[in-house]
């Protein structure tokens, strides 16, 4: 019997909010940015942008594809058909303010 080596990795996408303090995500490919006031990321699902004030990552699970942040949680929004023109705007529109 040949065995195929290839690994598939197929993250479930899940999103805990207690208190508007902490918030665990899971099903994160990767983080393309993230400050104290807004995290950018990519799931299974799509890009979310996480809105706030002291947001922070508490726990990053790159093997579980899991993060936690804790801070004030503003808003959470997914986005479609991300592109490098809007992910890159929305880090220098911040550094130009």
């Amino acid at each position: 019997m040949d065995k195929d080596n290839t690994m598939t990795t197929t993250f479930n996408h899940t999103i805990n909010i207690s208190e508007r303090k902490n918030i665990v995500i899971s099903g994160v490919k990767k983080i393309d940015s993230f400050d104290n006031e807004e995290f950018l990321m990519e799931t299974s699902m799509g890009y979310i942008i996480i809105k706030g004030n002291d947001l922070e990552i508490i726990k990053l699970d790159t093997y579980q594809g899991t993060v936690s942040i804790k801070g004030k949680l503003n808003s959470l929004n997914y986005m479609e058909n991300v592109s490098k023109k809007e992910k890159e705007d929305g880090m220098f529109s911040k550094l130009f303010k």
